[in-house]
C-alpha cells in the first residue's frame, strides 16, 4: 500500500513541475486558415478557367506565411488548408465549366474580403 502511495506522489510531483508553455494561436488563425484554403482553390481553378491571369496564388500563400511568421504547427496548418482548398476543387472539376468560373469569381471576392478583414481587425 505504501508503494502505491509513493508512485502517486511521484506522478503528482511530476505534474506539478514546470511544463513548457503551449503555443496559443493568434485570434486571426481561423481566418488565416480560411484565406489559405481560398488561395489553394484559386491556385487550382485559375489555370483551368483563367489562364490569362498572371496571379501566382502559391507565391501569395508563401508571402502570407512569411509575413505572419507562424510556428511550425501553424505553418503546417496553413499549408494544409491551402492543400485542402486545392484538393477540394480538383475533385470537382477537370475542365472549366460555368460553375467553376462562378466559383472562381466568388473565391476572388471572398479572398479579398477575408484579407481585408484580417488586416482591418488585427494589423498594427
Amino acid at each position: 500500500m505504501r508503494k502505491g502511495f509513493g508512485i502517486i506522489l511521484i506522478v503528482v510531483a511530476l505534474m506539478a513541475g514546470p511544463h513548457p508553455a503551449l503555443a496559443v494561436d493568434p485570434p486571426y488563425q481561423g481566418e488565416m486558415e480560411r484565406l489559405s484554403e481560398i488561395l489553394g482553390s484559386l491556385y487550382f481553378l485559375q489555370p483551368l478557367c483563367r489562364a490569362d491571369l498572371s496571379t501566382d496564388w502559391r507565391g501569395q500563400m508563401e508571402d502570407l506565411i512569411a509575413r505572419d511568421e507562424p510556428d511550425d504547427d501553424r505553418r503546417q496548418r496553413l499549408a494544409g488548408a491551402f492543400n485542402a482548398g486545392y484538393m477540394a476543387y480538383s475533385r470537382l472539376y477537370r475542365t472549366c465549366t460555368d460553375s467553376a468560373l462562378q466559383a472562381f469569381g466568388r473565391l476572388l471576392v471572398d479572398a479579398e474580403k477575408t484579407a481585408r478583414d484580417i488586416h482591418t481587425r488585427y494589423a498594427e
